[in-house]
């Protein structure tokens, strides 16, 4: 898997077209890795299923090379946690997704690379059932952090890590990263 990253960004390095053209849509697609929490009062014995990879679709629209506005969807998988509370044997699944809308400022670094920060809001909801089965819905501040590496005028590949809103007792934890694929039109 590492040899797969370095190549990819290796081969970005190697082209040497702008992505971020200005007044350009684009959409994309990700892989996204999100580590999986459970903190249950008077729990013990806590399993928990670790990171998991998703899914994440993305898109929207470049004002000029620097300003964009995106918005997108990350699914966050589901989980399932064993645990003891007193002297019997429970099971809880966690499943959760969120939805977000952010402005995106990019600082090129040369001709196929740039760095950038996202700022705005999401939509995340969490839902628990077995043992616990509660749903929780919120609305919350979003960030990411992330470098592009232009493949073409059209094609990019992006790495970032995300923040969306806060920690939650049981379920995904906000901390989010992903790769992708853009393409612009």
């Amino acid at each position: 898997m590492k040899k797969t990253v370095f190549a990819l960004i290796a081969a970005a390095f190697a082209f040497s077209a702008h992505a971020a053209e200005p007044g350009t849509a684009y959409v994309g697609v990700g892989v996204a890795t999100v580590d999986h929490n459970a903190d249950i009062a008077g729990a013990s014995n806590m399993g928990s299923t670790g990171y998991k990879a998703s899914g994440k679709i993305f898109g929207g629209y470049n004002f000029d090379k620097n300003v964009a506005l995106e918005a997108g969807y990350t699914d966050f998988a589901k989980s399932t946690y064993n645990y003891t509370a007193g002297t019997a044997s429970k099971f809880a699944e966690s499943d959760g997704h969120a939805f977000y809308v952010a402005g995106k400022y990019s600082v090129p670094v040369n001709d196929t690379v740039n760095v950038y920060g996202k700022l705005g809001l999401t939509r995340v909801k969490n839902s628990v059932s077995g043992a616990l089965n509660t749903s929780d819905s919120n609305t919350r501040a979003y960030g990411g952090l992330g470098a592009e590496f232009a493949l073409n005028k059209q094609v990019a590949l992006n790495l970032e890590y995300e923040r969306y809103g806060t920690k939650t007792a049981v379920g995904a934890k906000p901390d989010v990263w992903s790769a992708g694929v853009k393409f612009a039109f």
